[in-house]
């Protein structure tokens, strides 16, 4: 794709910008390079593959959910310098 004058005000004119002639410029050969990188990209055969195949075995690698007790609320409060019938004491950090 060839990346123009008339293109690039396109996208400023769709993104709400407004660009000097140096950053036309600048833009412009980002953009051509970008476009480049897709064209290779567009080039790579992938018949045969699904969206699932990836390049590493482990497809999910999250743990299962195991719900195990915890200690006992009295148990953890009895450490605290304040506590009132169920939860910490702290000082006040926002008026």
């Amino acid at each position: 794709m060839i990346v123009d004058e008339k293109l690039i005000k396109y996208l400023e004119d769709l993104s709400f910008i407004t660009l000097s002639d140096e950053e036309r410029v600048r833009i412009g050969g980002d953009l051509e390079k970008i476009l480049d990188g897709m064209a290779l990209l567009s080039k790579l055969d992938t018949k045969g593959l699904t969206e699932k195949d990836l390049s590493f075995g482990n497809a999910n690698a999250l743990r299962k959910d195991i719900v195990i007790p915890s200690f006992p609320r009295g148990e953890i409060l009895k450490n605290a310098p304040e506590v009132n019938d169920e939860s910490f004491i702290v000082p006040k950090a926002v008026e």
